[in-house]
Order: C-alpha cells, then structure tokens, then sequence
C-alpha cells in the first residue's frame, strides 16, 4: 500500500478504531513519567493521534499538538480534546517549525510508514524538537512488513511496518538520538508493546 492508500483506510476506519480501541492501560501511564521530565509549560506532539483519547486527551499540563494522516481522526479529537491544536499532516514531512517542540509521543503510530521512510521520520522527530527534547514511541520488536486485509472485522486494508528493535535504535541514533531506556509494556488488547524513549542530543 502507498501513502495514499493508507490515509483512505484511515479516513474509513478512524470511527471503528476509536470504538475498538481501550483507552486506558499501563501505557498510558508513561505518559506522566514523560511530562515530569519536560520543562515547565512543555509543548507535546502527539503523532497519529487519531479519535485523541488515548494519548493526547492524557497529556495533561501540557501545550498539546495533535497530528494524524486523517481527517475523519481529527474530527473525533477536536470533539474529544477541545483544548488541543490539530494538524493534518503527514509523519514523514512535519507542517512544524524546526525547534517547536518539547517532546513527541507515537504510539503505534510508525508502524504505518513503509520501512525506508522510517528514517525519514526520525530525522523530522528531531528538525522539529528543541535540543534534548523527547520522544516516547512504541517499536517492532522484529522485522515486518505486512498489509492486514479485513483489518478490525471491517473491509479495509492496514499496512504495517518495522525495521526491528535493533534497526530501530539505529535510525534513531543516526537522526540525533540517545535511547534513555526501552521496557516492554502490557497492551489493553491483551499483548506486550514495546517502548523506547529517546533524546535529542542538544
């Protein structure tokens, strides 16, 4: 699937996530371990931040900046989080100012851009982050590529993709990062995702 394709799938199924999806869970709880770190009044980019419930509406004391591919996934989070600002926008090509940002969460958010963009992405993490901001986004634990066809019990597709965790930690290195730490947590869905935060090297 290109890029294209995938924003479609993302306009028709945003409603059908955002009803299957859990929005609590032990991940969301890395969330205040991230604002506890940020400066005062910090500026977070929530990336695919979809219906807004699940990591942006958590966000509390925080500027918060919403991006998603989708604008049927915005028009949920501007009804869910009416304090946050939405952009539309594409993950490997930031509509942000280089330095805007204090931290960057994505969660399950990666996953949908083709594996050579990923580093594409990683180097927009860091144009648009302030020297040592953060990123908190989940990582494939092994390398795929894949197209799911009747994705959430609907008749679309989803395209998903990782280089691996070793790969991964890499890509971030490369684009300016330091890897704080990286730790395995329990998924409201009933399996393990795997976290990794990082720092933009000031």
């Amino acid at each position: 699937m290109d890029r294209r394709q995938v924003k479609e799938s993302w306009e028709a199924l945003s409603e059908t996530y955002a009803r299957t999806r859990p929005t609590d869970g032990n991940d969301v709880a890395l969330l205040d371990e991230l604002v506890e770190r940020l400066p005062a009044d910090p500026r977070v980019l929530d990336v695919g931040c979809g219906d807004g419930q699940r990591t942006l509406a958590n966000l509390d004391g925080t500027d918060r900046v919403g991006l998603d591919f989708a604008r049927a996934g915005l028009d949920l989070a501007a009804r869910n989080v009416p304090v946050a600002r939405l952009v539309q926008g594409d993950m490997t090509r930031l509509p942000l100012q280089a330095g805007s940002v204090d931290a960057i969460t994505a969660y399950h958010a990666v996953f949908h851009v083709p594996q050579a963009n990923h580093p594409d992405v990683y180097r927009e993490f860091a144009r648009v982050l302030r020297p040592g901001g953060l990123v908190l986004t989940t990582v494939g634990g092994s390398r795929y590529e894949t197209v799911r066809r009747g994705w959430l019990g609907s008749d679309e597709r989803m395209f998903f993709s990782t280089p691996g965790r070793d790969r991964t930690r890499e890509q971030l290195r490369a684009a300016g990062f330091d890897v704080r730490w990286e730790r395995h947590v329990d998924d409201p869905l009933g399996s393990a995702a795997l976290f990794l935060l990082a720092e933009l090297r000031a």
